[in-house]
Order: C-alpha cells, then structure tokens, then sequence
C-alpha cells in the first residue's frame, strides 16, 4: 500500500513536465561570484527566446518569468538553434561572450527529455575580502553544512549500530525527504485543492514550504518504515548474512537513484519559495535569512535527537541495543521494536537533511549521492555505531570540507574529509567517542 502511495505521489511529479514530450528548458542569469569562489547568479527576466529547426522555421519562443526562466516545447530529438534578442536584456546588461546569443543544440545532447541551456549576462565579479574575512565566511557556511551532514548521520549511524548493517541506500533517504516536499511545494497534487481554504494550501493542490516540509519528512520516516518491514526485518529473520544485505543496499541505491532521475529528470529545481533572497550582512559574514532559520532549526532538531537519546526510555533502549544486541533483549527490550523506530527516526532524520539541503543548494535526484561518503566520513570519525559520534563527525566533517576550499580548488574540498576518512580507519578506528575493544 506504501509503495504504490508512492507510485502515485511521483507519478504527479512528472505529469506537468511531460505534458510535451520534449522541451528546451532555457534560463538567463546575471553572474556573480564573490572572492571566496561562492555563486550567486541572480535570474534575468523578461528576456525573449525563440526557438528555430534545421530549416529555420520557428518551432516555439517565450520570455523569461521571474526565474529567469522559459521552457519551450520542441516536436521531436532533432536539431536546433536557440536565439536571445539581445535588445530584451536589461539597460546595462549585455551577454558574456563565453554564452553567445545564438546556441546550438544537437539531437544526440538530449540526455533526457528537456534539455537545459544557459545564458549569463555580464562578467564574474570578484568582491575585495580580507584573509579573516574569508575564514569567517567559509566557516559559517561550513556549519551550515555540518549541522544538515549531522542531522543526516544521525539515523545512518543509529541503524548501523542497532543491526550492524552498513546502509548505503541512505543517500536515497535523504534524496526521497527532498522530492517528497518538492512534489508537495512545487508541482502540486490536484485532487487537494479542496483544502485551498486553509491557509499555505493554493488551488492548483500545491502547498507552500511550511506544509510541505513536515509532510515530505513524515514521508521519509514512512520510507524508513516500509524499507524496514518490507526488505530488512524480513532478511534479518531469516538469518541472512550483513554482507549480502549491505550488497543489497547498493543495489537499492543505484534502483532507485534512477528510479528518481526518470521521475524528476537530470536538471536541479529549487521549492517554490525562498528562493531568491537578499544576504544579510552580521560583521565579517553574510547569511540569507533562509539559510539562518535553517541552521536553527537543525540545531533545535539535533538538540532534540540529543536529549532523547539520553533521557528517554526510548533512547536509553536504542543506546543498549546499540551497545549489545544479546544483552537487551535478555533484559527485557523489545529490540525489533527498537530496530523499527530507528529505521523510522532515520528516515524522518534523512528527510529534513534533504529538505534543508535542498533549501540551500536546490533539489536535484542525486542529491543525497553526493553526500553519502562525507556522512561515511562523520560517523567513521565520530565512532561507528554511536550516535553522539555521527553528531560531532558529521559537524566536524561539514566545517572541514567548506574550510578546505580556502587551500584547495571548489571541486575537491571534499578530498580532505575523505583522507581523514582513511587516517581514521588506520589510526583509531573507534572514532572520536568510540572505544577502543579488543578482538580476538
């Protein structure tokens, strides 16, 4: 019943995008980029595009809206040329000449059914900042990106400790909580319009981000149960080996990364609100002010994970299945049950890591893929199986990775967490909190 309430629920997702069969999706935005190599291309609207055939006849055109944005249906894969009327462009705006008016698309570059092609408007910018005032800069970004790895880590850990199975479908978790709430927010379920008369519901079934948010993570704990009772418990009660389920879940995760990709295409989309905002500026630093609830929130969630884990029955429970399975359960823990809440908890976890990523870098099908082995990296360093650990790793691994790119190119500071990832497994494979144990 779970999965074909899922089957309907992304079936939506594509019934708009698919309404022709192919489409140019075109976007023109104004570059910027200040000195710590950080983007923030801003949407250029009311630009015309139009598009033309192999034998010139115009096949489609439309401006850009407030995104920056137009999408023009085409007929077939085939060969096209996209032309800007640079006369349409703001006063003092002009193309970068790495992005001509004129473009050429080629049948053979539709990887999907719509293909992107960008234009920018005038020339990266580079704004003037002291050596502190960049380390102050990244390390702010750095925390916000901790504090989401945390949160992530969290329930990847937890379920590693209470099963011993190491979960790499997890980034999938993450992933499915973002494009839950994306399907919520932006594309809409019709048959909800009804609820209009409640406030952040419109017409069109669509939800506004403070409804869609707890829903896509009630989603994601309902995720985490149904891949539980469905595939995990039952491979547990029949004995089979931890090996051949972690097998099995990269086989879940390369399933369902594609399954994500046919449903929501290749291309990043951001939620329907908060996209473009304005930084605020406190001292050497400057933050949107999505960005500053989000690290709030998950803060507030981590301060929540923590108290429960070691003040509730439930928690205390999770600590000693963690600790010893065999144990527990002589002592009257129900630890199936346990097993089950831990999936569910992770999976909520998951998906508000997913929602708030997707908040600040957008949404995309693979999401989740790219933060897989930096959340490997927290708990690693944190100490496998504890979920203190996968707290302090997870933020630690998130500060360390956007510090890097003071020393490092953008594309690998991700390199340094994974190094630390292998100097942690050679040199004290308990982690940070873990203990040592001796084997024999």
């Amino acid at each position: 019943m779970f999965l074909s309430v899922l089957g309907s629920l992304f079936a939506s997702m594509t019934s708009t995008a698919h309404a022709a069969d192919y489409a140019l999706r075109i976007q023109v935005k104004e570059l910027s980029r200040d000195a710590s190599g950080k983007t923030d291309n801003q949407p250029v609207a009311g630009v015309s595009i139009s598009v033309t055939d192999a034998n010139g006849v115009v096949v489609g055109a439309g401006e850009t809206d407030e995104s920056g944005v137009v999408v023009i249906p085409v007929p077939n894969k085939a060969d096209y040329t996209i032309t800007l009327d640079e006369s349409t462009l703001p006063d003092g705006e002009s193309l970068d000449p790495k992005t001509p008016a004129v473009q050429q698309v080629v049948a053979d570059s539709f990887i999907t059914n719509t293909k992107v092609i960008s234009y920018f408007t005038g020339v990266s910018q580079s704004a003037s900042m002291s050596g502190f005032e960049k380390v102050a800069q990244r390390l702010v970004d750095g925390v916000r990106l901790g504090l989401v790895l945390a949160m992530c880590s969290v329930g990847l850990s937890l379920i590693f400790g209470t099963t011993g199975l190491t979960n790499f479908a997890h980034s999938e978790m993450v992933t499915f909580g973002g494009l839950a709430a994306f399907v919520f927010n932006v594309t809409g379920l019709s048959f909800l319009g009804f609820l209009s008369f409640l406030p952040g519901i419109r017409d069109d079934g669509t939800f506004h981000i403070f409804w869609a948010a707890p829903i896509g993570i009630a989603f994601g704990a309902g995720f985490g149960w149904a891949l539980n009772d469905g595939i995990f418990g039952r491979l547990r009660r029949r004995g089979i080996g931890l090996v051949t389920q972690m097998v099995l879940t990269v086989g879940l995760s390369i399933l369902l990364r594609n399954f994500f990709l046919s449903r929501f295409e290749g291309r990043t989309r951001p939620f329907r609100e908060f996209t473009l905002q304005e930084a605020i500026e406190i001292g050497p630093i400057s933050i949107t002010p999505r960005d500053l609830i989000v690290s709030i929130l998950s803060l507030g969630i981590l301060v929540m994970v923590a108290l429960g884990l070691r003040y509730t029955r439930l928690g205390k429970a999770t600590r000693a299945v963690s600790d010893n399975p065999d144990l527990a359960s002589a002592t009257g823990i129900d630890s199936e049950r346990v097993i089950r809440l831990v999936w569910i908890v992770g999976g909520a976890l998951a998906a508000a890591g997913g929602i708030f990523r997707g908040l600040d870098e957008q949404i995309s099908f693979d999401m989740g893929g790219r933060l897989l082995f930096l959340m490997f990296a927290g708990i690693t360093l944190g100490g496998l199986g504890s979920a203190f650990g996968a707290l302090v790793g997870g933020f630690v691994v998130g500060v360390m990775v956007e510090m890097a790119s003071l020393v490092v190119p953008t594309e690998l500071k991700t390199t340094p967490a994974l190094l630390v990832l292998i100097l942690v497994l050679l040199f004290r494979p308990q982690g940070i909190l873990g203990k040592a144990q001796r084997v024999g």
